[in-house]
């Protein structure tokens, strides 16, 4: 509001003040369920202190492990956090269309698989370095920015706002929150399912790929 007030202007990039309103307000929660913290974190202690070795055994593998646990942590926080978006883009009408919210909770639970997978890949890392742990955040602070949580991605000049919209990190933030704040239509998030199971492929082969080569290489002497 303070940029659309000092440079004199209605709107900025198409939209006016009460889009920005109801995108900064949905970005912040849509950002805290599409970001992997605490798992990625267990998932490279395990590997690092030797509890791996437990895994193993199961009748069950290592990603599938996290994964279950990891959706299931995901859809509870965003049943009750979901609330608060909504209740505040009523209470100030800003924009909302409440009839996309399925369609924008299946692209996030979609993307929830790419971004797991993505972790499950530096987590793996613990296999080889010892220094692994910087990665993660060096990982979600790049995420940060690439998924539209900190900026729009539409706010970008060419070519770079296109090649961010088209990767399968927009699908974090700004597309299903610019889909549900009324930026854009189905086009859109057609688009972002599309890029996310692109996404989900190339980071599948390599997470098996890496995942093969950390457990030939490994030797547990935990539990």
């Amino acid at each position: 509001m303070a940029i659309l007030a000092g440079m004199g202007l209605e709107t900025l990039g198409g939209f006016g003040r009460e889009y920005y309103l109801a995108y900064a307000i949905w970005a912040n929660f849509v950002g805290r369920v599409t970001i992997n913290w605490m798992y990625e974190f267990t998932m490279l202690e395990d590997i690092d202190l030797g509890r791996v070795n437990s895994i193993l055994v199961r009748p069950i593998s290592f990603y599938e492990f996290y994964l279950s646990q990891f959706m299931g942590y995901k859809v509870m926080v965003g049943m009750v956090s979901f609330l608060v978006p909504l209740f505040v883009c009523f209470l100030f009408s800003a924009p909302l269309h409440v009839d996309r919210l399925p369609a924008m909770i299946g692209l996030i639970l979609f993307y929830l698989v790419f971004v797991h997978t993505l972790s499950f890949c530096v987590a793996c890392l613990g296999f080889f370095i010892n220094r692994a742990y910087s990665f993660i955040s060096l990982k979600n602070i790049a995420i940060w920015v690439l998924s539209g949580e900190l900026v729009p991605l539409d706010l970008f000049p060419e070519p770079l706002k296109s090649t961010l919209i088209a990767s399968p990190f927009a699908a974090g933030v700004y597309i299903p929150v610019g889909f549900i704040t009324g930026r854009f239509g189905y086009e859109l998030l057609l688009q972002g399912f599309m890029s996310v199971a692109a996404g989900i492929l190339v980071m599948g082969l390599f997470a098996a790929w890496i995942w093969r080569t950390g457990v030939r290489a490994y030797t547990g002497t935990g539990a």
